[in-house]
């Protein structure tokens, strides 16, 4: 099968970077669904993990990718979920090869049934920040869905990259949370807008007097996306007692000393624990993702898909990566198709 991998961890500009490569087809077991893999997306833990990991050991190349929407080409013996010639989308599993091949193997317990009113570019946008972004709000969080006014307020720190272009939607459809999203440039505070924030402020300026600006000194909810160590201590100063803080980046170290006075609980989010782990809830990936199939059906939610580069090879993977390393990305960058 085609497939796009690496030999050694390295940076955008290196060469050889990322290349195109043939491998042996996969082989279904268990609760394995095979994919023939239509579309692809990368996220910035794809161009993380370029940077610093290598091939499993006895393998020559490290296959990256999570995004992936397809058709269901076999199923291991185990599976019940789906059948041959179902259209899916998923996120994948940190532990296993990566969706960046034309052929890939997924447990079906963190499958969804791709939405029916999308193309295979527009679902492959999806997966990875609806998971992040319905864990973080109604798992870690415990938001209750719902429109009954509960008078809260949710600031969403970074709401214009995928995650939060997911999470804003998700709180506005099915919450009555009033919702404050920040965004530094005038494209992406009008898609942070459009999108369905109440309010949109610019986090490269202080946040603080902004919120007091528009009536909203104190927020109940801090979820911040990006840049989480650099936005601390406002986020300290604008969390209201015995509020909530969810994040999802990597920080060197965390400091929760400082929430104690406030008596704020602290929640971290990686969609990839329940499969790294197995858990016995790993089924609910499957559900979550059925459901936000449905929201999109519905007309409730939008696809994400920000730019599309063109067909699945390593030079337009590449160009990909480069684009989510800028910083400068607004939802999601999809590669369709394979040459």
């Amino acid at each position: 099968m085609k497939a796009i991998g690496y030999t050694q961890p390295h940076p955008i500009a290196a060469t050889p970077g990322l290349q195109d490569i043939t491998l042996p087809d996969p082989v279904a077991l268990g609760h394995d669904l095979l994919v023939e893999v239509q579309a692809v997306s990368v996220n910035p833990v794809d161009t993380k993990l370029r940077k610093s990991a290598r091939p499993a050991e006895g393998d020559t190349y490290k296959v990256l990718g999570f995004d992936a929407s397809g058709i269901v080409r076999a199923v291991g013996p185990e599976v019940s979920l789906f059948k041959p010639g179902d259209r899916v989308f998923y996120a994948g599993a940190i532990q296993r090869p990566g969706t960046n091949s034309a052929l890939h193997l997924v447990d079906e317990r963190i499958v969804g049934h791709m939405p029916t009113s999308l193309n295979f570019g527009q679902a492959a946008a999806l997966p990875l920040t609806s998971i992040t972004a319905w864990e973080l709000l109604f798992d870690r969080i415990g938001v209750q869905p719902g429109k009954k006014p509960t008078g809260k307020t949710l600031l969403v720190i970074g709401a214009a990259g995928g995650v939060g272009s997911v999470l804003v939607q998700l709180a506005r459809r099915l919450t009555s949370l009033t919702i404050i999203g920040t965004a530094s440039r005038p494209a992406t505070r009008e898609w942070v807008q459009s999108l369905g924030a109440h309010h949109v402020i610019d986090h490269s300026q202080p946040i603080a007097p902004q919120l007091a600006a528009i009536g909203l000194p104190q927020v109940d909810i801090v979820l911040s996306l990006t840049h989480t160590e650099q936005h601390l201590p406002e986020i300290l100063e604008v969390i209201a007692p015995q509020g909530q803080f969810g994040l999802i980046d990597d920080l060197p170290v965390l400091d929760v000393m400082p929430f104690k006075r406030k008596a704020i609980s602290v929640h971290w989010e990686l969609m990839f624990t329940r499969p790294l782990f197995a858990t016995p809830d790993m089924v609910a990936q499957h559900h979550l993702l059925n459901e936000v199939a449905q929201l999109v059906d519905a007309g409730l939610l939008r696809t994400t898909l920000a730019e599309h580069y063109g067909t699945i090879n390593a030079a337009n993977l590449q160009r990909a990566h480069a684009f989510v390393e800028s910083g400068t990305a607004r939802g999601k960058v999809v590669l369709e198709g394979w040459a």
